[in-house]
């Protein structure tokens, strides 16, 4: 008597072999390790467009935003330098909110380390704000750093 030919089990390779268990993350939910690079520049952003709102009250009606690259084709005004952020107007005719939008590949390219990249998201947030309002940097956030 032959036996049948039977496929192999592929999921018998999955099993649990020394009674540990299945492997799970690494790392707890929880703990700040957990968050994506993307989601921390998010955060990054956030408070620091939280923290130029404090500042300055104007801007509370500005929404702020998070892209990856800035757009292949930029405006005519903006030159050939690759854009770290933007100011986009109000529409009022179309109900749009004025938007300041922070690209972040180009300011992960720039910046050396995490204190480098907050300094460089204040920059950038502190110029588009005081575009957006007709200032100086340093008028929109007093830390501003000065031209030497």
């Amino acid at each position: 008597m032959t036996l049948p030919d039977i496929p192999p089990r592929w999921g018998a390779r999955r099993r649990d072999r020394h009674g540990r268990g299945l492997r799970g993350p690494v790392i707890a939910p929880n703990l700040p390790a957990w968050r994506t690079r993307r989601e921390r520049f998010d955060r990054l952003v956030a408070e620091s467009a939280a923290r130029l709102v404090r500042i300055n009250p104007r801007l509370r009606s500005v929404e702020f935003a998070v892209e990856e690259i800035p757009p292949s084709e930029p405006s005519a005004w903006e030159g050939h330098a690759i854009a770290v952020g933007r100011y986009f107007p109000a529409d009022r005719a179309s109900g749009v909110a004025a938007r300041i939008v922070v690209y972040r590949r180009p300011l992960l390219t720039r910046a050396q380390d995490a204190a480098d990249l907050a300094e460089l998201v204040r920059m950038v947030l502190a110029e588009q704000a005081a575009q957006m309002l007709g200032l100086r940097p340093d008028e929109v956030d007093p830390d501003y750093p000065e031209d030497d």
